[in-house]
């Protein structure tokens, strides 16, 4: 990796750190470059404003992460619903790069950009829809493969599960505890056994 390449791939990741923390909004380029040790001209030289940089977290960051921790387990030929339940467990009970008190980092993205800026807005959206489209392709397999009701609709499921993940992240940010993921993931498991 070249010495410019490691530079942004720096800036990325402790900007990373600095928004998961504090937020997108209260996070200065400032403490970005106190924080990396870069001078402004090296930051303004990978990054025109703030906003780049950020979008440049979604899609050069968290998009890779998404696909390695959201998509890649769904196109197993497992079954999907013990997958699903799986892959929330793992993020909320296991994971320890994701934070009870500061949620998951694509909502808090989500949360505060997307009302104001059409570019995170649609970089967001499209980790969602990639998401949600791997949950429907899982559960149309499963209903081939015998492992779930013909008459389950993946759409409605894929819905459910991310609300609920979404949905559960803030309230554990709220509480700051797990306690509240495991009643989630209760219902959870309750919800896709519904499903065989």
């Amino acid at each position: 990796m070249k010495k410019s390449e490691a530079t942004r791939l720096t800036i990325l990741q402790k900007a990373f750190e600095l928004i998961y923390t504090n937020g997108y909004q209260t996070t200065s380029v400032d403490e970005i470059i106190a924080t990396t040790q870069v001078t402004k001209g090296a930051f303004y030289y990978h990054f025109k404003t703030k906003d780049e940089m950020g979008l440049a977290i979604i899609n050069e960051l968290l998009k890779p992460n998404f696909k390695n921790t959201f998509i890649e387990p769904m196109q197993t030929h497992e079954n999907p619903l013990d997958i699903i339940y799986n892959l929330m467990y793992n993020l909320l009970m296991e994971n320890e790069l994701l934070k009870v008190e500061y949620g998951c980092p694509a909502s808090n993205f989500t949360q505060e950009m997307a009302p104001w800026n059409i570019d995170f807005t649609k970089a967001l959206n499209e980790l969602s829809l990639q998401w949600e489209k791997a949950m429907i392709d899982a559960i149309e397999k499963g209903k081939i493969n015998g492992k779930i009701k013909m008459n389950v609709k993946g759409k409605e499921v894929a819905v459910f599960v991310m609300a609920g993940y979404w949905g559960v992240r803030n309230l554990g940010k709220l509480e700051n505890s797990k306690e509240v993921y495991l009643v989630y993931l209760k219902g959870l498991k309750a919800y896709l056994d519904s499903l065989k």
